[in-house]
């Protein structure tokens, strides 16, 4: 009896102390979904965020760092982002986003230096708008730094020196992102030894992904972006989305802008960074650069789009990057009839969106929003271990025949 008592009582003890230690061991391999596919599951490691200010009298740029944490007490990945708003109209109101990670969790050393990816957020947004995205692969063993970049929405100011002013200034931000992202792993930086600044990519949605590309080495070829927007002045919808009516009347104060004086005649100079290796557009505009100006991007590339998409037509962005980029290695994800906003953070996360009647900007009339993140972070997680880090695993899970997802349309050069 006494024998069946000890045999019992360590049953016991199993049956608590096995959950424990496998909790200790990570943060649970889940996705948004049961039927998320290998790389949307939650990564080997917890997230932590913190938030810096790039310091500067005329133009001080907010960052939000996603990156690899420690966790010793186990707390649930929780946090609340508190994003700046750029709508100047908006009243006073609580405008938080729910995410997914540790607020100021101490930085996970152990298999340091991280690759880095910068992520820059869709036009008058902020970085919390995509916070699935950057928490992801930072669970990955990725360090994501997403500048918040000064600007608002453009109907509110004068359209055509807004879009101008931040058209020639994003770019700029991404140099200074890297520069900083150097110093805070540098040599008594905040995050010292944690950055592999050998080993960077760059994402961004909407103008991000205008941004991005720009930022990988795209040119602007303005003679073809007017014979763009001569095509398609009959339709104004098509005409505003890409920026026609501000920008090709004032080349000359764009080139004035980008400290080109006088305006460059054919493709302009470069505004591309080469610490960036590899470039990742999420419905990203790049009308601008034209066929021969997306030509000069060599580095590795995957864009996603919205097939649907009406903010940026997937024929100006991600099927016009995919087609015409000079990348030897480059894949193209075409979700199906899907809108703008697929990329963004749904609803649930921030309610407000849905207070002020905004439901557009955080769900999608056809796609479920936690489906189509987990597809999003499937492919963009197999790109970057792939480029980033050489897994060979995550390489073969982007070749073609093993690419076959409903609702998803997927052309590669990769073998």
């Amino acid at each position: 009896m006494h024998r069946r008592w000890i045999l019992l009582s360590l049953l016991l003890l199993l049956v608590f102390i096995v959950p424990t230690l496998a909790q200790e061991e990570g943060p649970p391999q889940v996705g948004l979904r049961p039927d998320a596919p290998t790389y949307a599951l939650h990564g080997p490691y917890w997230v932590g965020t913190q938030e810096f200010v790039i310091e500067d009298a005329e133009r001080p740029i907010p960052l939000t760092v996603w990156y690899p944490a420690l966790n010793p007490e186990n707390k649930e990945e929780s946090v609340a982002y508190t994003p700046i708003i750029k709508w100047v109209t908006m009243p006073e109101g609580d405008y938080t986003v729910i995410g997914r990670a540790l607020r100021d969790a101490s930085p996970d050393a152990v298999d340091a230096p991280y690759p880095l990816i910068v992520f820059s957020h869709g036009y008058a947004a902020f970085p919390a708008r995509h916070a699935y995205f950057p928490e992801h692969l930072a669970s990955y063993g990725f360090v994501v730094v997403a500048p918040d970049h000064p600007e608002h929405w453009y109907f509110e100011g004068d359209p055509n020196r807004d879009v101008l002013q931040i058209t020639a200034d994003r770019p700029r931000d991404i140099v200074r992102v890297l520069d900083y992202a150097d110093s805070l792993t540098g040599s008594g930086g905040m995050f010292e030894g944690l950055i592999d600044m050998d080993q960077v990519a760059i994402s961004g949605h909407s103008y991000g992904g205008y941004t991005a590309l720009a930022a990988a080495g795209a040119r602007y070829d303005l003679e073809a972006y007017n014979t763009y927007c001569a095509d398609v002045s009959d339709d104004p919808a098509v005409s505003e989305v890409l920026f026609c009516p501000q920008i090709v009347p004032n080349e000359v104060e764009l080139a004035r802008l980008a400290g080109l004086d006088p305006m460059p005649e054919g493709l302009w100079p470069s505004m591309g960074d080469p610490r960036i290796k590899a470039v990742l557009p999420l419905a990203g505009d790049a009308y601008l650069f034209g066929n021969d100006g997306l030509a000069e991007v060599t580095i590795p590339m995957l864009a996603m789009g919205g097939t649907l998409d009406t903010s940026t037509p997937y024929a100006w962005g991600a099927r016009f990057a995919y087609d015409h980029i000079g990348s030897q290695q480059k894949s193209l994800v075409g979700i199906e009839s899907a809108e703008h906003s697929l990329f963004n953070t749904p609803c649930n996360d921030e309610l407000w969106m849905l207070d002020i009647g905004a439901h557009y900007f955080c769900s999608d009339a056809v796609w479920d929003m936690d489906r189509a993140h987990d597809l999003i972070n499937h492919f963009a997680t197999a790109f970057l271990l792939d480029v980033l880090k050489g897994d060979a695993e995550a390489h073969a899970a982007l070749l073609a025949e093993n690419v076959d997802f409903p609702g998803i349309a997927y052309e590669t050069t990769l073998k």
